[in-house]
């Protein structure tokens, strides 16, 4: 093999400047301009100035001038490597973008999902954000950390955190602001248009901006059944055949209409009429978790003894009517009987209904309910609890205390 002195002058030179100009991809240049030739001797390296060796083009040094790394401090730190486009060295996590990768750190541990907002729901022991925090740091939406509270208290057991297992309640978990901000700040997809929106502004727009959400016609009040993309809506209505209609016909849509909207304000009209009665009660009431004494205990809820029309009182409640494993069912509902405990000289026809306390905000569609009390028969049959669904079913069974407000309406003859 021949020494380094018997070398070309200049093909050294040039190998050097095209290692350095390409980095690790000019080792390949390198091999060909200073490899071992065929005969075992190196073969020299392209003339100084030859532009496109070993390096695409301007890899090479110049003629006349110093090599690049011939009066370099040896002290000097070493160039950093040149990162490669889309992430391929591994630094640039895979070519994921970053709010993608922020999804799988700030999504709930339960659902693994984000909430639409981050707003506070309000109950009567405290306020709830829409992601609590374990005493670990674990995130969870509203919805799952209110369904974790309402299954531990169906089973009798205390609520935990799904990943540390530590122990969470409406005390113990905090509320996590910076992680509110930022989900507030991540791009969510319209259902409408598919383009991405701030989560804190596509309400707005999916309401009142979009040009594909879904809308229906103003002439639907008298019978139109079009409904469809916004931006469709001058088009339909320019063409719309209803409000061309006969008079016939549309008196035949008004008394449908007239039936609907009767059936709505015979609620109301009721309750007006039990105003005007003499003797009217009402009280706050508050039911309390209980279980039964069963082999397999069951939840249920009971009010501590009350006065009103100075009678004394009690209401009781279950859920799912006592089922056996309500904590299996994806559908609960609350049931409720009211219990006369004074003794009656003649019978006593009432009406009574349940609302929301002042300090719950679990939406309760009032229905009115009717009994004779006696001495014999001084309890009502268990009544639905009119709660629009099981998600405000869960809120009160999340909730350390189920406060109502109760009004009893004495009918006399």
């Amino acid at each position: 093999m021949s020494g380094p002195d018997e070398r070309e002058p200049g093909g050294g030179v040039a190998a050097a400047a095209a290692v350095v100009a390409a980095g690790a991809g000019g080792a390949l240049a390198l091999g060909e301009a200073a490899g071992p030739g065929p005969g075992g001797a190196e073969e020299p390296g392209p003339p100084l100035g030859a532009g496109g060796a070993g390096a695409g083009g301007g890899g090479g040094a110049r003629q006349g001038q110093p090599e690049p790394g011939g009066d370099r401090d040896p002290d000097a730190p070493p160039k950093k490597r040149l990162k490669l486009p889309g992430g391929a060295d591994g630094g640039g996590g895979g070519g994921v973008k970053l709010e993608e990768r922020l999804y799988s750190v700030l999504c709930c541990t339960v659902c693994l999902d984000l909430p639409k907002a981050s707003v506070y729901q309000r109950f009567s022991d405290g306020l709830v954000s829409f992601f609590p925090q374990c005493t670990n740091g674990h995130l969870m939406c509203a919805g799952c950390f209110i369904h974790l509270l309402a299954d531990a208290r169906l089973k009798e057991e205390q609520a935990t955190c799904p990943n540390c297992r530590c122990e969470i309640s409406k005390s113990l978990c905090c509320r996590n602001l910076a992680v509110e901000k930022a989900v507030s700040e991540l791009p969510s997809e319209c259902g409408f248009c598919m383009r991405q929106f701030p989560r804190s502004l596509l309400e707005r727009h999916q309401k009142e901006e979009c040009q594909d959400r879904v809308t229906r016609c103003k002439y639907k009040r008298i019978g139109c059944p079009w409904q469809g993309p916004f931006h469709e809506l001058t088009v339909h209505e320019a063409e719309c055949t209803h409000p061309t209609k006969t008079g016939n016909e549309l008196m035949e849509i008004l008394d449908e209409m007239d039936q609907t909207h009767k059936k709505e304000m015979q609620l109301y009209n009721s309750i007006f009429g039990l105003l005007s009665f003499e003797k009217i009660g009402y009280t706050e009431v508050q039911f309390r978790p209980y279980r039964t004494d069963d082999f397999i205990t069951r939840l249920y809820y009971e009010t501590p003894r009350f006065t009103v029309l100075n009678q004394t009182w009690v209401l009781k409640a279950r859920v799912n009517d006592s089922e056996r494993n309500p904590n299996l069912s994806c559908k609960r509902t609350l049931s409720f009987q009211l219990i006369l405990k004074s003794k009656v000289n003649s019978p006593m026809e009432c009406s009574f209904l349940l609302l929301k306390g002042p300090y719950d905000d679990v939406k309760i569609n009032p229905v009115i309910y009717h009994f004779v009390f006696t001495n014999e028969n001084n309890e009502t049959d268990y009544v639905p609890l009119p709660i629009i669904d099981s998600v405000e079913c869960n809120k009160l069974l999340a909730a350390k205390n189920i406060n109502l407000r109760l009004f009893i309406f004495q009918i006399q003859k």
